[in-house]
């Protein structure tokens, strides 16, 4: 991996890490045709990886992918994580996996939701058990706030998700495993498909008005860029048996109301209520969490309850520290984006989309 100039001792620090975990691995994405497998494939191709399996249902994407990146690296493998036996069969020799696939539109999902546990949940316990099996170094599930309290299936199947991956971590206590799971979380990413900033450019570019549900809704800021150095952080740093949050600023809908009034112009809005299953709050630590919830500096981790704080601490060599607050993690409670950074971010998008 090529080491940049100029950046700070810690940055240098994390990337002779990633370096060192990353080179001439053979790595695993499941769901990896989807945006987020796509661009943490894009960010681990920067390094020496020896291969890079992408495990999904999408032919087509598939062929797209390999044509825009075209590595020699690069293996496109068909296949569904309910499906065990493929599963096995992709990751013979696979040093890291990074389990991204899932079912993740709400309202499919609240009219299917059985099939949102076969790929959720079930599907995850695959892809466990396959790991097991293959003898894997280690497994990163991709988590979301969604999890926390769930009001729907969706956020139901993703909490299991990560619940199984904790408890999948018992296998290290029998000596023939060496295979460590872990879980990172995260909210939306800001601009992805779905959400409210490409979502707005497309309502003002069709009949110039967007629809809101409610302008005190408010949400956590991550961008892809910040969610894949998340990820790959947590990859090299982070331990068996946890799962880790990142520390991120947070926006309203009315901000983003604003900025766009400030980009471009007046227009109309419609109030439309919070849809079902629909938070006016992102949480990414509950109050119940947060008992056994540790600052990291940059990010918090939430342990097993069935360890022990003296063996965090000794497993961290006490560089953390118990975290103080008493309620929920949410992006209410959190600092704000200005609204000079939201316009910075939204123009940003803006030419992305080519609107």
């Amino acid at each position: 991996m090529v080491l940049k100039r100029g950046i700070g001792r810690k940055v240098l620090v994390v990337i002779k890490k990633l370096s060192v975990m990353l080179d001439g691995k053979k790595i695993l994405i499941t769901g990896g045709t989807g945006s987020l497998g796509q661009a943490l494939t894009k960010k681990l191709l920067k390094s020496d990886v020896d291969t890079i399996r992408i495990l999904s249902r999408n032919e087509n994407k598939q062929v797209q992918m390999s044509s825009e990146l075209s590595d020699n690296r690069l293996r496109f493998l068909i296949g569904d994580i309910r499906d065990k036996e493929r599963l096995i069969k992709s990751m013979e020799d696979i040093d890291i996996v990074f389990h991204a696939a899932a079912l993740k539109h709400v309202p499919i999902i609240e009219y299917n939701p059985f099939e949102a546990i076969k790929t959720n949940v079930i599907g995850s316990q695959n892809v466990i058990d396959s790991s097991l099996i293959q003898n894997v170094e280690r497994v990163v599930c991709i988590g979301t706030d969604k999890a926390v309290s769930p009001l729907n299936t969706y956020g139901a199947t993703k909490l299991l998700m990560e619940k199984l991956f904790i408890s999948a971590n018992n296998y290290l206590n029998i000596e023939r495993y060496r295979t460590q799971f872990l879980a990172v979380r995260y909210g939306n990413v800001f601009g992805s498909s779905g959400s409210v900033i490409p979502k707005f450019l497309e309502q003002i570019k069709k009949m110039n008005k967007i629809t809101i549900t409610d302008e005190n809704m408010t949400r956590f800021s991550i961008t892809i860029e910040q969610a894949l150095d998340f990820i790959l952080d947590c990859t090299v740093n982070g331990k068996a048996a946890e799962i880790y949050v990142p520390k991120l600023k947070g926006y309203s809908i009315s901000q983003i109301k604003n900025v766009f009034q400030k980009i471009f112009g007046n227009f109309e809005v419609e109030n439309i209520g919070i849809r079902p299953g629909e938070k006016l709050h992102e949480v990414l630590i509950n109050d119940e969490e947060m008992r056994n919830s540790w600052d990291l500096n940059d990010k918090f981790m939430i342990s097993n309850p069935s360890i022990t704080d003296q063996e965090i601490l000794d497993s961290y060599q006490s560089k953390i520290k118990k975290n103080s607050a008493l309620q929920s993690y949410t992006s209410e409670n959190t600092e704000k984006l200005s609204i000079d950074q939201i316009h910075e971010l939204v123009q940003k998008f803006d030419e992305k989309l080519k609107f």
